[in-house]
C-alpha cells in the first residue's frame, strides 16, 4: 500500500508540473519528466558504499570540507572493500535551459530519494521559478543512514503539510557561490576593494583554515572558486563577519525568492564552521541565472518584486563569471581532466581552461595533478562549463552554467546537481588511481548524468 501511494504521488506531481510549466522538446515530452527519466536511468542504488553503516550508525555529520590534493591521494590508498548501497541516495537535479537573451526558457526539478525511488518532478511555478511543495530538511549522516533518509530539522518553516518531504544533501563546496556572491554584493555596495589586502587573522588558528595571510580579496575570491581553496575561503567568510554581513547576504538570499540558500553558524574569529550552509537545486539554478545575467526580468519573487540581473553590477557579474570559467575541478558531471581514460566515463564535453594545461597537455591546478593530454578532448569539445564543484565523504555537488562553442550544437543551459554520494561511494568496477595523481572523488554515474542532460538540452 505504501508504494502504490507513493507512485501515486510522483504521477500527479509530474501531471501538476507539466501544466505549470508547460516546456516540451521535440517530441512532445515534457523536460521535467525527460530529467526525471535520466536521472532514474543511472540506477545509483548500484554504488558501492565503502563505509557501510554498522550497529549504531555512523556519526552526524560534524563539519566536511573539500579534502587537500595531499589528503586525496593518501586516502585513494587506503580505500576499504565497501558494501552495496543499502537504499536509494538522495540527489536533487535542476536545470534552466536559457533562451538566447539568457531568460529562463524552461526550468525542470527532480528529487530522488528512498521515499521517491522512481523520482519524484517537482512543481515549479512560472515566472516566479519557485515551489512551496517541497519540505525541505536539513541533511544528516546518520538520519540518512538509519531513518530511511528522512530528515526531522525543516530549512524552511511553515512547510509541514508539502507534499514532498526531502532531505537536502550537504552542497559542500558549492557554498562557495554564496560566499562569492555576498563578497561581490558589498563590492558593489563600496564596502569591499577586489584589489585591497585582507589581513586574514584567524583566532582561533583552525587548521582546514590555514594561519595568517595577506592577499588581495581578489586572489582569495579565484583560489576560492576555481581550486576549491579551503584557506581562501575561510579568509572570505571572516571578511564578511568583519563587515558583520552575514545576516544581510542571508536577508538577500530570501529577499530574491531563494530562500534555501543560507550560510549561518560560521566562526566569526577564522572563517570556518561551514555546516550551517544549504542550498537546494532549484536556488542554485537561480543564483546561477542572476550570475549569468540575462535581458529584463529574470523571475518576480512572490511578494511581486521583479528580479533582475542588476542585482549584480556589470562588472561584478563578470568577474564572477569569468571566475567559474576558469575551473580547474572539471571531474563530476563533466570528466575532461580525464581526458581518453576508460574510467570514468566522458561526462558534459567541456573544454578544459588553457589556464591548467602545461606543454604535454596535462592539467596541474594547485598541487592536484592529473595524468591524462585533454588537448585531444578540447578539439572535442562541444561547450563551454562555467561551474563549481563540491565533494565530501558524503556529499558530490556540482553546478554550472553550459554554453556551446561557436560550430557546436546549439544549447544554453544551467544544471544544478547535489547528492550524498560523495568519496564515500564508488563503483563496483572502478580500478585503482594511478600512483601521485589527482584520485577520482565520484562515481561515474553523476558524468554519465552529466552526458545524459546535455544530450536532452541538445535536443530540446
Amino acid at each position: 500500500m505504501k508504494l502504490k501511494r507513493i507512485s501515486l504521488l510522483c504521477t500527479a506531481l509530474t501531471v501538476t508540473a507539466a501544466a505549470a510549466t508547460p516546456v516540451a522538446d521535440a517530441d512532445g515530452q515534457p523536460l521535467a519528466e525527460r530529467l526525471r527519466e535520466a536521472v532514474v536511468a543511472q540506477n545509483f542504488k548500484d554504488v558501492i558504499d565503502l563505509t557501510p553503516p554498522k550497529p549504531g550508525a555512523r556519526p552526524a555529520r560534524q563539519e566536511e570540507y573539500d579534502a587537500s590534493p595531499a589528503e586525496l591521494m593518501s586516502r585513494a590508498r587506503t580505500r576499504p572493500g565497501g558494501t552495496p548501497l543499502h537504499q536509494t541516495p538522495n540527489l536533487d537535479v535542476a536545470v534552466i535551459e536559457l533562451d538566447p537573451a539568457g531568460r529562463p526558457a524552461a526550468v525542470a526539478n527532480v528529487l530522488l530519494s528512498p521515499q521517491h525511488p522512481n523520482g519524484v518532478v517537482v512543481p515549479v511555478q512560472p515566472r516566479v521559478l519557485s515551489t512551496d511543495q517541497v519540505r525541505y530538511r536539513w541533511w544528516d549522516d546518520a538520519e540518512w543512514d538509519t531513518n530511511g533518509g528522512v530528515g526531522t530539522r525543516d530549512v524552511l518553516p511553515g512547510r509541514d503539510h508539502a507534499p514532498i518531504d526531502f532531505s537536502s544533501p550537504y552542497p559542500a563546496s558549492v557554498l562557495k557561490l554564496l560566499v562569492g556572491f555576498g563578497v561581490l554584493r558589498l563590492v558593489d555596495l563600496g564596502r569591499i576593494d577586489l584589489d585591497a589586502e585582507y589581513v586574514f587573522e584567524p583566532n582561533p588558528v583552525r587548521e582546514v583554515c590555514g594561519g595568517p595571510s595577506v592577499k588581495r580579496v581578489r586572489q582569495h575570491f579565484d583560489e576560492m572558486i576555481t581550486k576549491s581553496q579551503n584557506e581562501s575561503t575561510c579568509a572570505l567568510v571572516k571578511l564578511l563577519h568583519d563587515l558583520n554581513a552575514w545576516d544581510q547576504v542571508n536577508r538577500t538570499f530570501a529577499d530574491l525568492d531563494m530562500p534555501t540558500l543560507m550560510v549561518t553558524g560560521t566562526i566569526p574569529g577564522n572563517g570556518g564552521g561551514w555546516g550551517g550552509a544549504n542550498m537546494s537545486g532549484l536556488d542554485t539554478a537561480k543564483l546561477l541565472l542572476l550570475i549569468n545575467g540575462g535581458a529584463d526580468v529574470l523571475w518576480t519573487t512572490n511578494e511581486g518584486k521583479p528580479v533582475t540581473a542588476n542585482e549584480l553590477s556589470p562588472t561584478s557579474r563578470k568577474f564572477f563569471l569569468d571566475t567559474l570559467a576558469a575551473q580547474g575541478h572539471n571531474e563530476m558531471l563533466s570528466t575532461s581532466n580525464w581526458c581518453g581514460r576508460d574510467y570514468p566515463v566522458q561526462g558534459i564535453p567541456q573544454q578544459v581552461p588553457s589556464r591548467w594545461i602545461e606543454p604535454d597537455g596535462t592539467v596541474t591546478v594547485g598541487d592536484a595533478i592529473y595524468d591524462r593530454d585533454v588537448r585531444p578532448c578540447n578539439e572535442a569539445a562541444e561547450v563551454t562549463f562555467a561551474h563549481k564543484t563540491g565533494w565530501t565523504a558524503t556529499a558530490g555537488s556540482d553546478a554550472g552554467i553550459v554554453k556551446s562553442l561557436p560550430g557546436k550544437d546549439k544549447r544554453e543551459y544551467i544544471v544544478v546537481v547535489f547528492g550524498n554520494l560523495g568519496m564515500d561511494y564508488a563503483d563496483a568496477a572502478r580500478p585503482a588511481d594511478p600512483p601521485g595523481v589527482f584520485p577520482v572523488l565520484y562515481t561515474q554515474k553523476y558524468a554519465q548524468l552529466g552526458k545524459a542532460i546535455d544530450a536532452i538540452m541538445k535536443t530540446s
